[in-house]
């Protein structure tokens, strides 16, 4: 799945987008995201997440600004070139799930996505 999403992307220009930069980048919050908190769900350290989110930064696909809740602090948030990408690794999310629904029918397809869930719950204490 994650082949065929950056192959989308390159193919809609966002292809300077690594995978490293998209486990930072899935993580932000619909209002925006502290950077340890996005380090914490990456499970990086806080200096990595600074450089990843740095670098979608100078990409254009973040930003940040001011925290509403705290003047010291601020928040990684989308940027428009960032929420143009969105949608077209969504489709291709909804796409390829699509396709392993044709191929499992839908009761195997309910089993995989409930098993998938749970394992997720031992992978990623952020669920």
């Amino acid at each position: 799945m994650e082949t065929r999403v950056f192959a989308a992307l390159a193919a809609a220009g966002v292809d300077d987008f690594t995978p490293s930069q998209a486990r930072v980048f899935q993580r932000i919050a619909p209002g925006g995201s502290r950077l340890t908190d996005l380090a914490e769900q990456a499970g990086i350290t806080k200096q990595s997440a600074g450089f990843l989110v740095d670098q979608l930064m100078r990409a254009e696909y973040v930003e940040r600004v001011p925290d509403p809740t705290d003047a010291r602090a601020r928040l990684v948030r989308i940027a428009p070139r960032g929420a143009r990408a969105i949608p077209v690794a969504a489709a291709v999310v909804a796409e390829v799930e699509a396709e392993w629904a044709d191929h499992l029918g839908s009761d195997r397809t309910a089993l995989l996505r409930d098993i998938l869930t749970d394992l997720r719950g031992l992978t990623d204490p952020y669920a």
